[in-house]
């Protein structure tokens, strides 16, 4: 019994003291990092490092009823095996009663500015599904062209590189991933569809789960920071989606994907702002179509502007930003075929609000959200959301 306690007081003690420190509230978006860079970055010295993000909302659309929810909670573990050497994993609750791993993957450092990476990642497109702890942007609810258009959370399996060309001010990412998972046998001697017009290829994602891969697809981005208080990225994502052994030779089975990210953030004392654009050229959609019954669009677009204020005077513990974000997005840019392209996937949201840093790693956030769409037979609630999130 009493080497039992000492070892947990053992344990105790070591996770104590590697948990990651908490970052001051960062505005330079050219010293941002995200939570694996962070356990990346903050474990010299001991194994084993730990560190969580979660966040509690509130949704309220009008004329409907309220919806409280944990909507996640993730655990990060990083260990350290050598200099060179660490592996890092995300373990997420979802709604209190689903559980995924959201990362799990080996960091090489095989040279200054050169890091080889293998495991389950995240796809590095546009900026939120890198950079999507709750203290790391404004509005309680991630963006909607972060949803529909950007799959966030998408992470995959793959091997890649990633590192810095500090004498030019340029980080690179670049990896094979396994691709989106288009089709599977319905079980009745069909096919079903695992992409749509509404949420265009979210419902691919494989997240690591038994993944299906027939082609490697290539992801990359680059992002420049010469300029100071200005980082602007430009993703890139092209290939094939996967379908099963069964149903891969049919005609429509998959489709190509060609995706471009450009995004930038700024900040200027007590002003930040950022903005996003993502354009997604989909092949062989319209027998993917007739195959499926779907009604995959052949092109999806969108795009955002977010400005923010620090209301509070500048050097103080707390910050209170007051913001505006206008989006557009549009899942049905373009369809192939004799596929109309239905106005209701062409989606207008814009959210104002205050976040509010009561320390660094805990914030406090309400918005409203005035939402709307081109279609004349289709109305979408406005939303006053409330939420707390944390992150160390």
């Amino acid at each position: 019994m009493r080497q039992s306690l000492l070892f947990l007081s053992l344990l105790f003690s070591t996770l104590v003291f590697a948990q990651t420190q908490t970052d001051s509230i960062q505005l330079d978006p050219q010293k941002q990092i995200n939570a694996a860079q962070r356990l990346l970055s903050g474990n010299y010295g001991s194994a084993v490092t730990v560190g969580a993000y979660g966040e509690m909302l509130y949704n309220q659309p009008e004329g409907q009823n309220g919806e409280l929810d944990v909507q996640r909670l993730v655990v990060l573990f990083g260990y350290r095996f050598d200099d060179r050497t660490q592996f890092v994993t995300e373990i997420e609750f979802e709604h209190v009663e689903e559980v995924f791993v959201e990362q799990a993957f080996v960091n090489y450092n095989a040279a200054p500015n050169f890091n080889i990476r293998g495991g389950l990642m995240l796809v590095p497109m546009g900026i939120i599904n890198e950079f999507h702890e709750p203290t790391t942007f404004n509005g309680t609810e991630r963006p909607g062209l972060d949803n529909s258009i950007v799959p966030t959370t998408w992470r995959e399996l793959g091997v890649g590189v990633t590192g810095r060309f500090n004498s030019i001010s340029l980080g690179y990412q670049a990896y094979l991933f396994n691709g989106f998972k288009s089709t599977q046998a319905d079980g009745e001697g069909g096919v079903e569809g695992m992409l749509s017009g509404s949420s265009g290829l979210r419902g691919g994602r494989q997240k690591g789960i038994q993944s299906t891969i027939d082609s490697p697809n290539l992801s990359t981005k680059l992002d420049y920071y010469g300029i100071p208080g200005l980082r602007l990225g430009f993703s890139t994502y092209f290939g094939r989606t996967q379908a099963e052994d069964d149903v891969e030779e049919l005609d429509g089975a998959d489709i190509g994907i060609a995706m471009l990210g450009l995004d930038a953030r700024y900040a200027y004392q007590n002003f930040t702002a950022r903005g996003q654009f993502i354009h997604a050229s989909l092949s062989d959609t319209e027998t993917y179509n007739d195959l499926t019954g779907s009604n995959l669009g052949s092109a999806l677009q969108g795009w955002y502007l977010e400005g923010a204020y620090n209301l509070l005077p500048m050097g103080k513990r707390q910050k209170l930003f007051a913001f505006a974000r206008y989006e557009a997005y549009n899942t049905h840019a373009s369809t192939a075929g004799d596929l109309a392209e239905n106005e209701a996937y062409d989606r207008t949201d814009v959210t104002t609000g205050l976040t509010y840093h009561i320390a660094p790693g805990v914030v406090v956030k309400g918005d409203y959200q005035f939402r709307s769409n081109a279609s004349d037979t289709s109305d979408v609630s406005d939303r006053l959301n409330f939420g707390i999130g944390v992150w160390f």
